[in-house]
């Protein structure tokens, strides 16, 4: 069976048809070729699969961003952020980092955010700094979104590991390796400024920072009630992005900037995006059940352990393999294919789960901004007019910071893990 599923997927992807067709395609074959079980596993598996509450969460918290876009509140944050870092050389860079970093807080996902950000803040620094470090500042910018928490990405990965780690543990670990990532490239950006000789923006009074901060107020409130509501245990993850939902809609009511049509297109836009991860998940789930029948994570685990007893050395490996996939599969169907194998194999090298998942996520949030299936790197470059050669030169510094953070979480865990230890997890 393991070969049938095997062939089949191969050859779809080969021939381009979607990731979540082939899945299903390569269960019909398997389960047609070999007779050992119904069909009608197929569809059962599809429901079961995807009816899940924690799975709620995504289409909420990609509602709760679009909102944010959509009603003008993503302009009081990018204000109030001008004020505290606008006069640093590369003022409209460190502005978009800074404003990132925020908006991570409710969005959780880097194709909501690139879009949001790219659209905004690209046409005003390519009057500053050219179109190519617009681009690649945005690009690499909205990639904090799956790290600092909320995470769509953490969500799926915390649901295909069949509930070894939890949510909001996977969302405490990505507190710290979110914030050396923006603030590494605000360095970045400053260097690069002042070694172009970009313009130095105006320092705003301290009167005049008190202003945009009341202006967003219950803007950079929002990401503070969203976090504390789950770590402090009185909701869950699905619970708090509704909650989010709710504030972004009480505030587009609040400033008299939310429309129905608004709504309507928050609500499609939500529907739709989440609806492809959905369906990538339900039919993965077949595939996925058909190799744990088979007994592939068991014979897996046999032949590393054959290989090496070292679980840094197992980590390494999987590193290795997950930055090639990030190149060549969207993020989502690589979760979807390889948590349920992977990590049952980490836990029997007694590395810790939620180490172990953070990693994970950091690594395939990377593989947005690899090619040639750079997810984010399509989006901007969409947006900027660019192609793809000229995003990868664009964000080669960037890049290359989130791979030294990923170096420092899998050598120095307890770099980061202290945050989620310090609650509990």
């Amino acid at each position: 069976m393991i070969p049938i599923i095997g062939i089949v997927f191969s050859i779809t992807l080969v021939l381009g048809i979607p990731v979540a067709v082939c899945l299903g395609m390569s269960a019909f074959f398997a389960i047609l070729f070999t007779g050992d079980l119904s069909l009608r596993m197929i569809p059962e598996r599809m429901l079961s699969s995807v009816n899940s509450f924690p799975l709620m969460a995504i289409p909420l918290f990609m509602i709760a961003g679009d909102l944010m876009d959509s009603t003008g509140i993503l302009d009081k944050l990018i204000g109030f952020c001008q004020s505290l870092v606008g006069h640093i050389r590369g003022g409209l860079a460190q502005i978009t980092i800074l404003t990132e970093m925020i908006l991570s807080g409710v969005s959780g996902t880097a194709v909501g955010d690139a879009s949001a950000l790219a659209s905004t803040m690209i046409p005003a620094m390519k009057k500053e700094y050219g179109v190519d470090f617009a681009a690649g500042v945005v690009a690499s910018a909205a990639n904090i979104g799956p790290i600092i928490p909320p995470s769509a990405a953490m969500i799926v990965y915390a649901f295909m590991a069949g509930g070894s780690v939890s949510v909001a543990g996977l969302f405490l670990a990505g507190v710290i390796p979110g914030i050396m990532i923006g603030v590494g490239m605000m360095v970045i950006c400053y260097v690069i400024a002042k070694k172009r000789n970009y313009p130095i923006e105006q320092r705003l009074s301290v009167r005049q920072v008190l202003v945009k901060t009341k202006e967003a107020f219950w803007v950079l409130t929002m990401p503070i009630v969203i976090l504390g509501s789950m770590i402090g245990g009185i909701c869950t993850a699905t619970e708090a992005a509704g909650i989010a939902v709710a504030y972004a809609v009480v505030l587009g009511l609040f400033t008299r900037k939310l429309t129905f049509k608004m709504l309507a297109h928050a609500l499609v836009n939500g529907t739709i995006t989440s609806g492809v991860v959905f369906l990538l998940i339900s039919l993965a789930s077949s595939v996925t059940f058909l190799l744990t029948i088979e007994q592939l994570p068991s014979i897996i685990a046999k032949a590393m352990n054959s290989f090496t007893t070292s679980p840094m050395v197992f980590t390494w490996l999987v590193m290795g393999l997950l930055f090639i996939v990030g190149m060549l599969l969207e993020s989502n169907a690589a979760y979807i294919m390889l948590v349920p194998i992977l990590a049952p194999i980490a836990q029997s090298y007694g590395i810790d789960p939620l180490h172990f998942g953070f990693i994970f996520v950091l690594n395939l949030v990377i593989g947005h901004l690899t090619p040639p299936v750079g997810v984010v790197l399509f989006v901007t470059g969409g947006i900027a007019g660019l192609s793809l050669e000229r995003m990868t030169r664009a964000i080669l510094p960037f890049l290359a910071l989130q791979i030294v953070v990923l170096i420092i979480c899998v050598l120095f865990p307890d770099s980061y893990m202290f945050v989620p230890r310090l609650f509990g997890y």
